[in-house]
């Protein structure tokens, strides 16, 4: 019975079994854990004063202290969560708007419809994405997590529309999608069972490139003075040691340490995005 299951769910097969993924999966997890249980771990608060400025990493302050005497750690995990709640809800949107749009301009491929969503999608990709984030986010007086997801996430959907309508073009001619159409199935049960289901594996990997793209875009902004009003964010913690000099005064851990948290954090979503790609595409994969 077990075999059976697995015969009959093969790509999930390969994909856990892939190194690539089991390696990259195991990272992003314990980077998750670090994010929920890190500011349990300290007992320090975010702002607050934890001792002597200029610390290095010990085992009082694991990542050291700021110039200001605020530990790096507390700060760091607490960023931590900021950034990776801001890469779940931008990169969830921005995959659910691309999916909607290039669905529906694909199953009404060259129709008027078609040609207005793709105008309209096309409109965003000529306009510069870090220009409009800068202005829309300078024109904002107060932005929390939500309002940075949704600002990301508007100018991060465009290229997966229209990846998604490539891909339904050449699925909505299928003898399978011809059958449900005549059958009189509503466009939309159309599009979930017969379109989508079929594409599962490459929107989810749609996915991760989303999440790590609308984390790097956030981080960008964070860098240029851009980020969160309220709270504290991988990117804040990295734009305040550069504002302060920390490099040049010898407070390596203050700058590198978050930035190496984030590098790995992407390095590792890589990882399992490639060794998915691998696990379902049959000329991939490892023998």
């Amino acid at each position: 019975m077990i075999s059976n299951f697995w015969q009959e769910h093969e790509n999930l097969y390969y994909a856990i079994t892939n190194k690539k993924v089991v390696f990259g999966l195991t990272i992003f997890l314990l980077i998750i854990l670090l994010a929920i249980f890190g500011p349990m771990i300290s007992s320090y608060d975010y702002e607050e004063y934890a001792g002597e400025a200029y610390l290095p990493p010990s085992g009082e302050h694991f990542f050291g202290t700021t110039i200001m005497g605020k530990d790096v750690f507390t700060r760091t995990v607490y960023g931590l969560r900021s950034t990776l709640m801001v890469g779940f809800v931008a990169g969830t949107m921005a995959t659910l708007i691309g999916c909607i749009i290039g669905f529906l301009a694909g199953y009404y491929g060259g129709r008027l419809f078609d040609e207005f969503l793709m105008m309209f999608t096309n409109i965003f990709i000529v306009i510069p994405q870090l220009a409009l984030l800068i202005v829309i986010s300078a024109f904002l007086e107060v932005r929390g997590t939500l309002v940075m997801s949704v600002i990301v996430a508007a100018t991060a959907w465009p290229w997966l529309a229209r990846a998604v309508r490539s891909q339904t073009l050449s699925l909505r001619n299928q003898e399978y999608v011809n059958l449900s159409r005549i059958s009189s199935l509503k466009v939309s049960k159309i599009l979930r069972e017969d379109i989508a289901s079929n594409m599962f594996s490459y929107v989810f990997m749609a996915y991760i490139q989303q999440f790590n793209g609308t984390m790097l875009a956030t981080v960008q902004l964070e860098f240029l003075g851009l980020g969160p009003t309220k709270g504290v964010s991988l990117g804040l913690v990295m734009q305040n040691a550069v504002n302060w000099n920390a490099i040049q005064l010898g407070m390596w851990w203050w700058a590198i340490i978050p930035g190496l948290i984030l590098t790995i954090m992407i390095t590792a979503l890589y990882f399992v995005n490639t060794g998915l790609d691998a696990a379902f595409n049959p000329r991939l994969r490892e023998m």
